[in-house]
């Protein structure tokens, strides 16, 4: 995923043989120190944001020659307290963080959800929080967080579960598409107060640095 070339590769690939009825973005990282990929670009943003971004793009025109065609994508709690930052997508600026990178990632995957359920009326859109899980990703990424909480935490089964009803129910597709949801239910994308919420103008420009740079990369 964190590959452009190959994420357009497979896409093209997949949909010359294959129909594709939903897409779950669920692949991800947080990789705690800044890292490059062999194309240069930073590790996480290029997995959980441009990675995402390119697989859902490939597959739009698949989905939107199928049935009932759902993209879901699997945000996360964290990206609550972050606003939209334009400024600088790949964290090239100031002390890196891995926690904030990702937080970023997640709160950029709503943003995207939203713009492309207004663009795109024949997919039911939706981003979703599954809850903390404990999963190896959790256990290896945030440490201390897991030593702290592991006894707290869901199991996969339980960080799943809204996941698989947005991709099945009729429930789902009966709310307005681009809504964020957990625990079955749609949920606010911003806390009171917290004061991040960003402009349209703010999800032009994400928008269009993603399309440049998917554009780069393509085939």
């Amino acid at each position: 995923m964190s590959s452009p070339r190959g994420v357009w590769e497979f896409a093209s690939d997949f949909t010359k043989n294959h129909s594709v009825n939903v897409l779950i973005n669920n692949a991800g990282c947080m990789v705690n120190q800044r890292e490059l990929t062999e194309d240069g670009l930073e590790k996480n943003f290029a997995t959980n944001t441009l990675g995402s971004y390119i697989l859902t793009t490939a597959m739009i025109p698949a989905l939107k020659n199928s049935e009932d065609p759902r993209v879901i994508t699997v945000s996360s709690g964290g990206m609550l307290v972050h606003k939209l930052n334009v400024d600088d997508l790949q964290f090239e600026k100031g002390t890196f963080d891995g926690t904030m990178a990702y937080a970023q990632n997640k709160r950029q995957q709503v943003v995207i959800t939203e713009r492309w359920a207004a663009q795109h009326k024949e997919i039911h859109f939706s981003s979703m929080h599954p809850g903390w899980a404990d999963t190896p990703a959790v256990q290896s990424s945030m440490p201390d967080f897991y030593h702290k909480m592991k006894d707290k935490l869901r199991t996969e089964a339980q960080g799943a579960d809204t996941v698989v009803w947005l991709a099945v129910s009729k429930a789902a597709v009966g709310q307005p598409s681009g809504l964020f949801f957990q625990d079955r239910k749609s949920v606010a994308t911003h806390l009171p107060l917290a004061l991040t919420k960003s402009s349209p103008s703010d999800t032009d420009e994400l928008m269009k640095a993603l399309e440049e740079l998917a554009a780069k990369f393509k085939p």
